[in-house]
C-alpha cells in the first residue's frame, strides 16, 4: 500500500506543474485520496466483503466526488487530475501510469456479465469528458482526446477525437479521419455515399433539363415553320 501510495504521489509532481509540496498533495489532491480509498475497497472486493468494499468506494466518492467501483483493477502510478465527475466501472482495469482527467467514464454498454468495462493499457491519457464504454482496450501510450465516445478498440500509440471516436494519430504519424483505405469510419463513407447518389440524381435532372429545352425549341420551330405555310397559303 505505501509503495503504491508513493507511485500515485510521484505521478502527480511529474504531470502537474500546480503541485508545490508534498502536504499539499496528501491533503488537497482528491484524486489521490479517491486512489488510496479505492485500494482499501479492493482489497475489501477480493474478500468478498462486498458491502464493506462498497460503503468505502461510497465514502470516496461523497469526498472526492470520483467514483470508483471496488472491483476495478487500478495499476500503479495512475494520476486523476481533479478527477471529478470521473466514473470507473467494476471490471475495467487500468494499467500503470495512466492520466486520467476530470469527467471521463470507463462505463459499460449494456447489462451483460462478465468483463463488460474497458482495459486501457499502460502510459494511456484519457482526456477530459471522455467516454470509453464497453470491453475495449485502448492500446498502450494512446491519448483519447477531450469529450470523446470510444465504443471500438484502439491500438496502441495513437489519438482519438470525435464522437464516435476516430483516430487522427498513429505512431507519430496523422491519419486523414475520412480517408478509408486508412482508417474505416461508416458515417464518413456514408456521407460519401450520399454526395455520390445526390451527384448522380443532379447530372440526370441537369439533363431532363436539357431535354426539355430542346423539345421546346424544337417546338418553337416547329410552331414557326408551320405559321410560314400558312401565310403562304
Amino acid at each position: 500500500m505505501a509503495s503504491t501510495l508513493v507511485s500515485h504521489i510521484r505521478a502527480v509532481f511529474e504531470r502537474d506543474p500546480a503541485a508545490k509540496s508534498l502536504l499539499e498533495v496528501l491533503l488537497c489532491y482528491p484524486g489521490v485520496h479517491a486512489l488510496v480509498l479505492h485500494r482499501l475497497a479492493h482489497r475489501l472486493y477480493r474478500a468478498r466483503l462486498f458491502l464493506p468494499a462498497r460503503l468505502v468506494s461510497h465514502l470516496s466518492r461523497f469526498l472526492t466526488g470520483i467514483e470508483i467501483h471496488p472491483g476495478a483493477t487500478i495499476g500503479r502510478g495512475v494520476f486523476i487530475d481533479h478527477g471529478l465527475g470521473v466514473v470507473i466501472g467494476e471490471t475495467a482495469v487500468v494499467g500503470d501510469n495512466v492520466t486520467i482527467y476530470q469527467g471521463v467514464t470507463l462505463g459499460g454498454t449494456g447489462k451483460e456479465k462478465g468483463k463488460r468495462h474497458p482495459t486501457v493499457e499502460p502510459g494511456c491519457v484519457l482526456g477530459v469528458g471522455a467516454k470509453i464504454l464497453g470491453n475495449i482496450t485502448i492500446g498502450r501510450g494512446s491519448r483519447i482526446g477531450a469529450g470523446a465516445v470510444v465504443v471500438k478498440d484502439v491500438p496502441p500509440d495513437c489519438t482519438v477525437v470525435g464522437v464516435p471516436g476516430r483516430i487522427v494519430v498513429r505512431s507519430g504519424e496523422r491519419v486523414d479521419p475520412l480517408e478509408h483505405g486508412r482508417l474505416p469510419d461508416p458515417v464518413a463513407e456514408a456521407l460519401r455515399e450520399e454526395r455520390s447518389r445526390t451527384e448522380e440524381l443532379q447530372r440526370r435532372v441537369d439533363g431532363l433539363e436539357a431535354l426539355v429545352q430542346e423539345l421546346r425549341r424544337e417546338r418553337r420551330t416547329d410552331g414557326r415553320r408551320l405559321a410560314g405555310v400558312g401565310g403562304r397559303r
